[in-house]
Parts: structure tokens; C-alpha cells; sequence
């Protein structure tokens, strides 16, 4: 950018915006390297996820006559219309169930290598594929859209995309 002050103008900016190349060399979904934030136990919420925490404490608002912030609505909005794992004829501790038990097999999901070692799924690639996965979606369309799974062989992608189709069945069928 251009610089208006003569001194500490470079300190400040420097501070404020870190050099790209820093950024990327942390953060990168393909590589599964999203800096200290992620290190942490953190849980990474699909948007079917939060669209279900949001409709229940926008419920509850409603039932103490709160008004929801903008941000608050233009979140629900975002996520309802990204959000592939809904049913309106389902109770919302039904789809609450069956997403916490999607989630729980795909973070538990191992595929041996060849050479013994265990892999797993990262919390990143639970949330991408909850988010991402059709019924229809086929290995190539995911390892495309999460290119961090070509590091597991095709069969084991093929089985992680069969939980998550056995899941969003379950969720768009009536009974259970």
C-alpha cells in the first residue's frame, strides 16, 4: 500500500498485515495446516450443525421475546441455504443425533496404509465433506473439493462418503 506518514507507518502496517507467503505457509487446507487456532481440541461444526444450534436459540428468543442481531439472521441464512442435511419433519434432537453420530464415525474413521501407519480424518475434512457431500458424490468430486483426501486410498473415500450418504438418507426419509 501506499504510505502517507514518514515514520512508524511501515512498523504499523507490517503488524497489521502479515506477508502472504507467512500466512500460507500456516494455513493450508490441502496440506491440513491451519495454524495454532486448530492445534487446540477444538470441535469444527458442519453447517447443518450450526443451522440446528441456531434455529433452537432462535426459538428460544422467540419464546423470551428477544430480538435476533443481523448478523445472528444472515448467519441462519447463510447456512440454511448451504445446509444439504435437513428435514422439517424431523424433531430438531433427531437431527441433532443423527449429526453428532455422523460426525463421531468420521472422526473415528482409520484406513490402515500399506506400511501400518493409521490415518484419520482431520476435523477440517469432517466438517468439508458433512458440508460438501451429495448423495451423489463421487471419490474424484470430493478429493476435488477436499484435495486433502487423495491422501487416502480410493476405497477408503468411496466408505467415507457411504456413511455420510447412509446419514443424509436417514435425515431426508420421513420415519427413522
Amino acid at each position: 500500500g501506499t504510505s502517507s506518514g514518514a515514520q512508524g507507518s511501515n512498523t504499523t502496517s507490517a503488524s497489521a498485515h502479515p506477508s502472504t507467503a507467512a500466512v500460507t505457509a500456516v494455513e493450508n487446507a490441502a496440506e491440513l495446516s491451519f495454524g495454532n487456532e486448530f492445534d487446540s481440541d477444538i470441535q469444527i461444526l458442519s453447517n447443518a450443525q450450526v443451522a440446528v444450534i441456531l434455529q433452537m436459540s432462535a426459538q428460544n428468543a422467540l419464546v423470551r421475546d428477544e430480538e435476533l442481531h443481523e448478523v445472528y439472521k444472515k448467519t441462519q441464512k447463510y447456512v440454511e441455504r448451504f445446509n444439504t442435511m435437513k428435514n422439517p419433519e424431523k424433531e430438531h434432537q433427531e437431527l441433532v443425533d443423527e449429526l453428532d453420530n455422523l460426525q463421531g464415525a468420521l472422526t473415528t474413521f482409520r484406513k490402515e496404509t500399506e506400511d501400518g501407519e493409521e490415518m484419520e480424518l482431520h476435523g477440517f475434512e469432517v466438517a468439508a465433506l458433512m458440508n460438501l457431500v451429495a448423495t451423489d458424490t463421487m471419490v474424484e468430486e470430493a478429493v476435488a473439493l477436499i484435495p486433502s483426501l487423495s491422501r487416502f486410498p480410493e476405497s477408503a473415500v468411496d466408505e467415507i462418503l457411504d456413511l455420510i450418504r447412509s446419514t443424509m438418507i436417514r435425515i431426508v426419509s420421513y420415519g427413522s
